[in-house]
């Protein structure tokens, strides 16, 4: 008996109109959107909207474990002695975060190599930063007996670059 009192009060809102929506619209939009690429529509009549979206979700591919990783190789092959001799009292260290170069153009002789004699204010090497080229004059006369960086390595903020004794 309860079967039969859903049935007429379903064909009652049918035809009286009580519905807030047709749901066959509905039906039809949702096999509209899944026969198609689109992921929502939207219809309105009258007062009547009614918008049908799915969702599509995005299932992340399997990622292959890494291979063994190798030891890493230093990144310059001075970095060792780099490191030890970073707190040198005779080492002059980058003032920016930058990449060096040695010379002033590709193919030109360097500025310093070990063993030049340089004398205060006289240009080391150039450290490029946001696109400009920033002078690294010697701090002190003497001798050069190491150099740390290479040619076009990057450097940072107060990473030995010369020693200058």
């Amino acid at each position: 008996m309860s079967r039969q009192t859903a049935e007429s009060s379903s064909s009652k809102g049918k035809s009286s109109g009580n519905r807030p929506f047709d749901p066959e619209l509905v039906r039809e939009l949702a096999n509209l959107i899944s026969d198609t690429d689109l992921t929502e529509i939207e219809v309105e009549k009258g007062d009547l909207r009614i918008r049908v979206a799915r969702t599509i979700s995005v299932v992340a591919a399997p990622v292959a474990a890494p291979a063994a990783i190798a030891p890493m190789a230093p990144a310059a092959p001075h970095a060792e002695a780099r490191a030890a001799d970073a707190k040198h009292p005779d080492a002059m260290t980058s003032p920016m975060v930058g990449t060096a170069y040695l010379r002033p153009a590709p193919g030109a002789k360097p500025f310093i190599e070990i063993g030049s004699k340089v004398a205060v204010g006289d240009k080391l090497m150039l450290i490029e930063a946001m696109k400009t080229f920033n002078d690294i004059v010697a701090a002190r006369a003497g001798t050069v007996t190491a150099i740390y960086v290479e040619d076009g390595q990057p450097v940072e903020y107060g990473e030995p670059l010369v020693v200058i004794e």
